[in-house]
């Protein structure tokens, strides 16, 4: 494999070029980079029964600068409004900028924007400076009937803002409302505007001494594969999770208020740390994806930062089941819970056998002798988080579970540690093997112990029935009953009809055995027309019924989200012939 061959194709090493197609599907930091290394490419050589020729030159970098020439059709009164109430910097109709803040972080939004489609723009990007301007802004376009859009970091992977009904605008929460509104040591708490990123907040509160005079760090424990692109808006809006969230939780388990712009008014919810004075409204307003109303703020529990207490593992097992069985009973042993604590399906551990450079190592080969298979073999990786006595106790009992079930130790490879350097950069590497036509995409599902063997058999029967398509999957948010399982699929595809066809067989075998069609990364446009079968008649009607409420002329974020509004193709399961390309 790699360590024969050594090949490397000529992956684009630039700094993505500001304004061109390239940077509208390019993760995170324009300038920064992360190739796939020589042994995940010869992998794939293999897999996908391809050359070195194939890697010789790219098929398209989509470096081209996107033409300003999509007209912005809003009236100009509607401009002249935007232009007086938040100033005229702070207004943009250009195409890039439109562009930018309706496309995301999605397999569909790259694959057309390397064709150059450009669709579903708003015809105007404002950006609010205050909550006051925000409230201004949808007065006047409930009144006037003007869709808004909300564009937080744009890392969704569910079409969540596409602004898809004509005539829109989108609000750029990430310029200006990025503030610390307050910060409580006593509480253990912080108030943030909604369009702060996740790198920004953990600056401010791993810093609190210096930041606020407090008397340690702390951190919201709140730490996404997309952490350096998302915003906390975007987190609560959709219900995220972090890698960490085995220990800290899922975003809703860190809210301790919000605070809502709606055309029907202010929604507060109050910042006790539970109350009984009837439904809860913080679990109402998390996951309505912009549909209800505007975050403005957000009040969350923070914890203390003592990342020097973790300790780190990694362990083999010869089987899936067994690390089903492992994981489950550390979840359920009542010994505490660890912060990251993943397991990789046979297919999974196999790809990162290649990656990491271990497949046909003397190392691979002694696994091999103590009956650790190719194909067969799961890796399990994760760290504590807590207190000292805490962290080690956890470690310990940990062991103790993975040697009844004769797992092989792995800490001394480092294995976790290599895996938490690539924890956020990893996304880059979607971007070099597009270049050649090899996608990478993912959909993840919520499950409980006992539906996992089938869910897990089911969504793998309908992608391996594609021809040369890799598979992995692991699960990497656990609790008592359940967890994840987070699919990741690899294929060669040259069309878009190809790869739509697959996410909707696997939505559908998502949906058919029993899982939910998303465990953190919410329903958006794309998800949608599942939703209502997934969660019944009533549930649905109730939804229907905020939205009445909340948006009566339906200007927040339209066109399907949360199922609501669908158009036919989405009701029909299936997307416009418009994509075949």
């Amino acid at each position: 494999m790699s360590k024969k061959t050594g090949f490397t194709p000529p992956w684009y090493a630039e700094p993505t070029p500001e304004g061109s197609f390239r940077s509208l599907f390019k993760w995170a930091d324009l300038a920064e980079l992360k190739h796939p290394n020589n042994g995940l490419v010869e992998y794939l050589i293999e897999k996908f029964d391809l050359n070195q020729a194939h890697f010789a030159a790219p098929l398209n970098l989509s470096l081209e600068q996107v033409p300003d020439d999509q007209p912005c059709s809003l009236a100009p009164e509607h401009l002249e409004f935007l232009r007086q109430t938040c100033s005229p910097e702070n207004l943009r109709t250009d195409t890039y900028e439109r562009a930018a803040k309706s496309y995301g972080a999605g397999m569909l939004d790259a694959l057309r924007l390397r064709r150059k489609m450009l669709e579903n723009l708003p015809e105007a990007v404002v950006a609010p400076r205050t909550q006051e301007e925000i409230e201004a802004i949808v007065r006047y376009a409930d009144e006037k009937r003007i869709p808004i859009y909300v564009f937080g970091g744009g890392s969704t992977v569910t079409r969540g803002f596409e602004a898809t009904r004509q005539g829109s605008i989108a609000l750029d929460m990430s310029k200006h409302m990025k503030r610390v509104v307050s910060f409580n040591e006593t509480d253990q708490t912080i108030e943030v505007e909604a369009g702060i990123w996740g790198p920004e907040l953990e600056a401010f509160l791993q810093n609190a001494p210096e930041q606020f005079g407090a008397k340690r760090a702390y951190t919201l424990g709140h730490f996404p594969q997309s952490f350096k692109a998302s915003s906390v808006g975007g987190w609560i809006v959709t219900r995220g999770a972090g890698q960490n969230s085995t220990y800290y939780g899922k975003i809703e388990d860190m809210v301790i208020s919000q605070e809502y712009v709606t055309p029907r008014g202010i929604l507060r919810t109050c910042t006790h740390p539970r109350s009984a004075t009837g439904p809860d409204f913080d679990e109402i307003m998390m996951g309505s994806e912009g549909s209800f109303g505007i975050l403005t703020k957000a009040t969350f529990r923070v914890c203390r930062w003592m990342p020097q207490n973790r300790r780190k593992f990694s362990y083999m097992f010869k089987n899936w089941q067994d690390a089903q069985d492992a994981c489950r009973e550390v979840m359920q042993a009542e010994i505490g819970f660890p912060s990251v604590f993943r397991i990789s399906d046979p297919e999974e551990t196999d790809v990162m056998m290649h990656q990491y450079h271990i497949a046909d190592t003397p190392a691979d080969m002694a696994l091999k002798a103590l009956g650790f298979q190719p194909m067969q073999k799961c890796l399990m990786l994760g760290f504590t988080d807590g207190e000292l006595g805490f962290s080690i106790n956890l470690d310990r009992k940990i062991r103790q579970i993975m040697g009844k079930y004769k797992a092989f130790d792995l800490r001394l490879a480092k294995v976790t540690e290599t895996w938490e350097r690539g924890r956020f950069t990893d996304p880059h590497l979607r971007e070099d093997l597009m270049d050649y036509g090899i996608l990478i995409d993912t959909l993840e599902c919520g499950v409980t112990w006992s539906q996992m063997p089938r869910v897990h058999a089911e969504v793998r029967k309908v992608i391996k029935a594609r021809p040369r398509t890799i598979c992995m999957t692991h699960i990497s948010h656990c609790y008592p009953q359940g967890g994840n399982l987070y699919f990741i699929i690899v294929a060669k595809m040259d069309t878009m009809r190809e790869y739509l066809d697959l996410q909707y067989d696997i939505l559908e075998a998502i949906a058919r055995s029993g899982a939910s069609v998303s465990h953190h990364h919410g329903v958006g446009k794309q998800s949608a027309p599942w939703l209502e079968d997934q969660i019944g008649a009533e549930q649905m009607e109730l939804i229907r019924v905020l939205k009445k409420h909340f948006d009566p002329h339906n200007i927040m974020n339209p066109g399907g989200t949360l199922g609501l509004d669908m158009s036919p193709d989405q009701q029909a399961k299936r997307w416009s012939k418009d994509l075949e390309g």
